[in-house]
């Protein structure tokens, strides 16, 4: 697994919600969907997308922009146009009134807007991502990432316009693993620029003896490493290894495979209907008593509490 691969390993679209937002101006849409992240595509004209804290950006045709919530922000044609609608938690749209405009503004299958030929076409695609897993790529995010189409040139964004109006058989699918391919790509691009911000950990992937030690941590959650073991398989000492991998990652060796460890946990908790037993023991604990003590020291709740949390 590499560095990315490691970043990316959770985020899948599952019936995600994908629109084409046709406008035209002046309008502007406050988005307060909660949705922890989102990109958005302009393909015609432009648009700001003005985060409530961090600099505006301008998206051109074959710009991309992601927003990492659950913070709102604004979209418009121009950082002073007055909010027209409000899109809140579920994807509900409704005026500055409270009046609901998902009828009135329907123009077809995942389209809505004014008119559609309207000035300005926004592809937007949310997902709304509860597995514990994506929040590794969440916390490298910052508020808002732009990449304009100058720095990255990706064929899938006509792709996705072609697509995300269409309704045959399997479209829903079919559109998911299409916005996951697109936001790997961006991803991909981000994080690849010279002053890109990574995480601790994922600069310290380049690291020939601590990258060792994380992709084994990675790879092989189950294995009942020590910081010895890992540092016979990285070829250093023991000490050698705690200080090198302290000083990159930003915490011991141990506190890192506790944090993976309890994190594959809670996604497997979340997506699967596998016993605690089950998921212990596949994620390096010796069965469910132990992991529900470590559960409940991290993370404040048990197992059973975190998967009713995220059923309900």
């Amino acid at each position: 697994m590499d560095a990315l691969a490691g970043l990316l390993d959770g985020p899948r679209a599952r019936g995600a919600f994908l629109l084409r937002a046709v406008m035209d101006p002046p309008w502007s849409i406050r988005i307060e969907d909660e949705a922890l992240l989102t990109l958005m595509c302009m393909t015609r004209s432009t648009a700001w997308v003005m985060p409530d804290s961090g600099d505006p950006v301008l998206l051109r045709p074959g710009d991309i922009a992601i927003a990492r919530g659950p913070d709102p922000y604004t979209c418009a044609d121009t950082p002073v146009s007055a909010v027209r609608a409000r899109i809140g938690p579920g994807g509900v749209c409704s005026s500055e009134h409270g009046v609901p405009l998902a009828e009135s503004m329907q123009l077809g299958v995942r389209t809505w807007g004014d008119r559609a030929d309207g000035e300005s076409v926004m592809l937007i695609g949310t997902y709304q991502l509860d597995g514990e897993v994506g929040r590794r790529l969440l916390d490298a995010l910052p508020a808002l990432s732009y990449l304009p189409s100058e720095v990255w040139n990706c064929p899938l964004l006509p792709v996705l316009e072609d697509e995300i109006s269409r309704d045959d058989p399997g479209q829903s699918v079919y559109l998911d693993r299409l916005l996951d391919l697109l936001l790997i790509a961006s991803l991909r691009a981000w994080f690849s620029r010279p002053d890109a911000e990574a995480p601790a950990w994922y600069r310290a992937m380049g690291d020939p003896v601590v990258g060792r030690a994380l992709r084994l941590m990675q790879n092989e959650p189950a294995r009942p490493w020590t910081v010895a073991s890992l540092a016979t398989e990285a070829g250093v000492s023991r000490a050698g290894l705690a200080r090198r991998f302290t000083e990159l990652v930003g915490e011991p060796p141990m506190a890192y495979l506790t944090g993976w460890r309890l994190t594959l946990a809670a996604d497997l908790l979340r997506a699967t209907d596998a016993t605690v037993e089950s998921v212990a023991r596949k994620v390096g604990y010796s069965g469910s008593f132990a992991l529900s003590a470590a559960f409940k020291r991290v993370r404040g709740v048990s197992p059973q509490e975190h998967r009713r949390a995220a059923a309900g």
